[in-house]
């Protein structure tokens, strides 16, 4: 019978299920043969989307689940840790007919996520202060949804639209009303209203004001409509959005004058980065498919050690290595594991090595820490990298 949803299963994609033929056909030479080697693998990219200089590293819970039980070793940057290109974010050591057909959803696994968090990132430390909202689910396959928005809010997004994340994240989705709601009551003052009337008092009131009428019209027929009305959200759709800084200036202006200073303006349809660096001028956004569609980073794994011998295809380096992470500047050094590592950056600040056991022997050794704390970790290091 054809499945339904054409998805894999958790079972499926735990038992290897979901890798490239040719990992299955790697194994089965290597049985037929008798060739179980030790080796030494690591996860590196090699560039980043659209040249970025950093990226931010997600999906590390995942892959610890689909590794727990197998036995392999694995060294990782913390989730949320943010890395550089060529440097290995990631090591997997042992006999590798007992773990090549894992290699495909590893990488799946953090290259998706690690995007999405990249991007949600560099939206944060472009927008400072702003507000920024994860929209963009109803772009990507609903049962990667929860991945989507944690990923987001781990980069450093304030809230996402998805209920399905709520217990992966441990907190409420955000969002107030469709044009829908509009367009089925029939009328927009009766539709800001009864959302008013009707939806918990710990949601904000923020009414969407572009569905039938100019934006600052609707604006301020919904701060006189609704009390206490504490935003406004264009979604101005791009056949009728022209300079989207200069609706936003005739919203603020119409809005103040009447004395709603406090009604904040949010934007959204369409927000990427050089949305935000233009509309300097509003209070937060509202992020789709810049966020949900973002480039996956490119990383592959590469064997780089057997038998406790360096080896390497080209372009790779040979042998186990280390990184370092400066804690005052965030600069960080790759030196071969054999060698000593670095004990002070030249700025004078002080060395740490960040690739940290996180499976030994098939067995969970790091305590996974939660969706917030990896968001601590991230707005933390914004303010040491550069764009």
């Amino acid at each position: 019978m054809r499945p339904k949803f054409h998805i894999a299963t958790p079972e499926e994609i735990k038992a290897g299920k979901t890798t490239d033929v040719y990992f299955l056909r790697t194994k089965e030479v290597l049985q037929r043969k008798d060739i179980n080697r030790r080796v030494v693998a690591e996860v590196t990219a090699s560039a980043l989307p659209n040249h970025y200089p950093w990226g931010v590293l997600s999906g590390v819970e995942e892959v610890a689940a689909l590794m727990d039980g197998y036995r392999v070793d694995i060294d990782c940057m913390p989730e949320g840790s943010a890395f550089y290109p060529v440097e290995p974010v990631m090591r997997v050591e042992g006999n590798y007919r007992e773990f090549c057909e894992f290699e495909t959803p590893i990488l799946g696994l953090l290259c998706q996520a690690s995007g999405i968090t990249t991007k949600a990132a560099r939206l944060r430390k472009l927008a400072g202060e702003k507000s920024i909202l994860s929209f963009g689910i109803r772009r990507m396959h609903p049962a990667i949804a929860p991945m989507i928005d944690r990923a987001a809010y781990i980069g450093g997004v304030e809230g996402f639209s998805g209920v399905a994340a709520e217990k992966l994240i441990g907190r409420e989705a955000v969002g107030t009303m469709p044009h829908a709601l509009i367009i089925t009551v029939g009328d927009q003052v009766r539709a800001w209203q009864y959302f008013d009337e009707v939806v918990d008092r710990k949601v904000p009131r923020v009414a969407l004001v572009d569905t039938y009428y100019d934006e600052k019209i609707e604006a301020v027929m919904a701060a006189e409509a609704v009390k206490g009305l504490q935003g406004v959200r264009l979604d101005t759709p791009g056949s009728r959005r022209g300079k989207m800084r200069r609706i936003a200036e005739e919203v603020r202006w119409e809005l103040d004058i009447r004395g709603f200073k406090n009604v904040k303006i949010i934007v959204s349809g369409g927000v990427d980065e050089e949305a935000i660096k233009e509309l300097d001028n509003v209070d937060g956004f509202g992020i789709g498919t810049s966020i949900s569609s973002a480039k996956t980073v490119d990383f592959a794994m590469d064997i780089i050690e057997m038998e406790g011998k360096p080896c390497a295809k080209r372009g790779k380096l040979g042998g186990k290595k280390e990184v370092y992470r400066c804690t005052k500047c965030h600069k960080h050094k790759v030196v071969p594991t054999k060698e000593a590592g670095p004990k002070t950056c030249s700025c004078g600040g002080p060395m740490e090595s960040l690739l940290k056991p996180l499976i030994r022997d098939g067995k969970l050794v790091r305590d996974l820490p939660s969706a917030d704390e990896i968001k601590g970790e991230v707005l933390g290091q914004l303010g040491k990298l550069e764009m």
